[in-house]
C-alpha cells in the first residue's frame, strides 16, 4: 500500500481489517508452517506489525475510522533532555584526556547510542552544548571540545570548599542540600500490560494537569524534617522557577528550613535567581542597572567620567568590587550556617535531584489523574527515600567530586 511515513486514511484501515478477517477464516491450523493472520497481512500489505494491531485494537473496541479525526503529523520535536547533561560532561573529558578528537557527529552518535529514545539534530545539540558550558576552542594539537573557563573555575571554588568539610568519612560541618521540583497531576508511566488483540483500554487524559511544585532539603539522615513545603501552581505551563519568587523562597528557609537543620550546617543550593537576590549591603554585579553601578562607585570614591558607558563601569567592578553579598548568605550568618552554591550545570553533584526523581517514579507508578489522590501519593512517595538512601547518594556525590578533582587537574597540565 506504500504507508510508510504517512498516516493511514480510512479504506486503508477498513482493508487491513478485511485482510485480517480473511486470513483468519483461510488459516489450516494443521499447516504448522502457516504464518499467523497478522504477518500475512503484512506480506500483503507491506504495512508493519505494530500498525496492523493498533488497527486491529481500535476496531475490536468498535472504533468507527470513518469518523475519526484526520492525523496531522509536523514536524517531530529535537530537544536534548537536560538529563544528558552528565553524560555528555563524562564523554567529553574522557575523550579529552585520551587526545581524541571531538566533533558534533561523534557526540551525537555515542549519545544515541546511550539513549536510542534521544532524537535530535546536530544543531539542537550544539546549543545544548553551548548552554551547558561547552566550549568549542583550540587545543594543544588540534581543535576540540572543553568546557568553559568560568565553568571549570566554578566547579574548582566549589569542590575545594567541599573537600575542605571533609572529616574522614564525614563532614566537620553538617551537609544540607536544598532544591525545588514540581509533579503534575497527570504524572504516569507511558506502558501498561494489555492483550495485543484489545490494545491498551486505558484513556489517559490529555496534558499534563494541575502542577504542585515542592521545595525540600535533604542530609545523610534523610529529608529534613518539617521542612516540606508543597503548594499547587497557578499555571500549568512554563519552568517551575517561574511559580517561586525570593519572598516566597526566603520566608520558606526561615521558617521551615533553618530552625529543622543541624547548628553551624553548611547548605548547598544552586543558583536559582531568587537565590542570588543582592543584599542591600552588596557591591553592584554586571547585571544591574548603570545608575546603581555608577552610584556604588561614587559612594566609594572611585572617579567615574559623566560619559562613562556601562561596559567600562562593569570593567571597573571587575577589578575593584568584592564578591557579591547575598539576602540568603546574610540569614544564614545571623543563624550560624553558611550557604555553598553549586557549579553551573552540575546536578549530578546535588544528591537531592535523585531523590527527586525517586519520588516521582513512585507517583507515576500508582496515578489515577486525580489531585485528591496525588497529595496522598506524594506523601507516600516521600516515604520511599529513607536515610539510607540520602546517605547512599551523598557517598556517590563524593566519588563524583573526587573524580572531578582529579580529572580537572589532569586536563589542567595539557593546556
Amino acid at each position: 500500500m506504500g504507508t510508510q511515513g504517512k498516516p493511514l486514511t480510512p479504506e486503508k484501515k477498513e482493508a487491513i481489517v478485511a485482510l485480517k478477517k480473511y486470513f483468519d477464516r483461510t488459516r489450516d491450523d494443521d499447516l504448522e508452517q502457516m504464518s499467523p493472520g497478522v504477518e500475512r497481512v503484512e506480506n500483503a500489505s507491506g504495512i508493519g506489525i505494530a500498525t496492523i494491531k493498533r488497527v486491529m485494537a481500535d476496531h475490536n473496541r468498535g472504533v468507527d475510522f470513518t469518523n475519526q479525526d484526520p492525523v496531522y503529523r509536523g514536524r517531530p520535536q529535537r530537544l536534548l533532555s537536560d538529563s544528558m547533561q552528565a553524560v555528555t560532561r563524562d564523554y567529553v573529558r574522557r575523550s579529552n584526556r585520551e587526545g581524541c578528537y571531538i566533533t558534533l557527529e561523534k557526540l551525537c552518535e555515542y549519545l544515541e547510542s546511550v539513549d536510542p529514545e534521544q532524537k535530535f539534530s546536530i544543531r539542537t545539540l550544539g546549543r545544548a552544548l553551548d548552554r551547558w558550558g561547552f566550549t568549542f576552542g583550540k587545543g594543544i594539537r588540534t581543535q576540540r571540545l572543553r568546557e568553559k573557563n568560568h565553568v571549570v573555575a566554578a566547579r574548582q571554588r566549589y569542590l575545594r570548599r567541599k573537600r575542605t568539610n571533609r572529616k574522614g568519612e564525614g563532614s566537620i560541618r553538617p551537609e544540607v542540600y536544598l532544591d525545588e521540583s514540581y509533579v503534575n497531576r497527570n504524572h504516569s508511566n507511558d506502558f501498561i500490560w494489555y492483550l495485543d488483540d484489545d490494545g491498551p483500554w486505558l484513556q489517559k487524559p490529555t496534558g499534563k494537569g494541575e502542577r504542585l511544585i515542592i521545595i525540600n532539603a535533604v542530609t545523610e539522615n534523610g529529608w529534613v524534617p518539617g521542612a516540606k513545603l508543597t503548594f499547587k501552581s497557578s499555571r500549568k505551563t512554563g519552568g517551575y522557577h517561574g511559580q517561586m519568587n525570593q519572598e516566597m523562597f526566603t520566608k520558606w528557609f526561615r521558617e521551615k528550613l533553618l530552625p529543622n537543620i543541624p547548628k553551624k550546617s553548611l547548605i548547598i543550593m544552586d543558583n536559582a535567581a531568587y537565590h542570588n537576590v543582592l543584599s542591600a549591603h552588596s557591591a553592584p554585579t554586571a547585571a544591574c542597572r548603570k545608575e546603581k553601578i555608577r552610584l556604588w562607585l561614587e559612594q566609594n570614591k572611585i572617579p567615574v567620567r559623566d560619559d562613562c558607558l556601562k561596559v567600562e563601569m562593569i570593567e571597573i567592578l571587575n577589578k575593584l568590587a568584592p564578591s557579591p553579598t547575598y539576602i540568603l548568605d546574610e540569614i544564614a550568618a545571623e543563624h550560624g550556617h553558611e550557604i555553598l552554591r553549586t557549579p553551573p550545570y552540575h546536578p549530578e553533584l546535588q544528591p537531592i535531584e535523585t531523590c527527586w526523581a525517586v519520588v516521582k517514579n513512585q507517583i507515576a507508578r500508582n496515578c489515577d489523574f486525580t489531585m485528591a489522590n496525588l497529595l496522598t501519593r506524594l506523601e507516600n512517595a516521600f516515604s520511599v527515600v529513607t536515610a539510607e538512601t540520602c546517605s547512599g547518594l551523598i557517598k556517590k556525590v563524593r566519588e563524583i567530586e573526587d573524580t572531578f578533582w582529579k580529572e580537572d587537574i589532569l586536563l589542567d597540565e595539557q593546556y
